[in-house]
């Protein structure tokens, strides 16, 4: 499925409105909230140490907790984002160029070593 971050964004603020939650969605406590999802994201890695790119040894119900963490954290952003009046899709692009500028590509592999 195919969803970009204004259809999330339109879905959550249809969301919060059937279920007059709004007057809850300050900045400060859509931040918290998602400070909290951070809190159950880390703890699904706290004791696992170093994992392998793919999670190849992970159990499925482990990988489909995972996805629901990553999920809360990022519906948490979208909608903060939101509430504050930022466009995240333009902010992170920006951010992407920005980046690129202050580390440009490096010359030769050589630099790497």
């Amino acid at each position: 499925m195919d969803i970009s971050l204004k259809d999330l964004s339109k879905q959550l603020e249809d969301f919060a409105k059937v279920r007059n939650w709004e007057k809850y969605h300050s900045p400060r406590n859509l931040l918290l909230a998602m400070v909290g999802e951070v809190g159950e994201l880390s703890e699904i890695f706290q004791w696992r140490g170093e994992v392998d790119k793919g999670l190849p040894n992970w159990e499925e119900s482990d990988k489909e907790h995972l996805g629901e963490e990553l999920s809360d954290v990022l519906l948490y952003l979208i909608r903060l984002a939101d509430i504050c009046g930022i466009d995240l899709g333009d902010a992170a692009a920006k951010k992407i160029l920005k980046n690129s500028i202050k580390y440009p590509e490096p010359k030769t592999k050589r630099e790497f070593i």
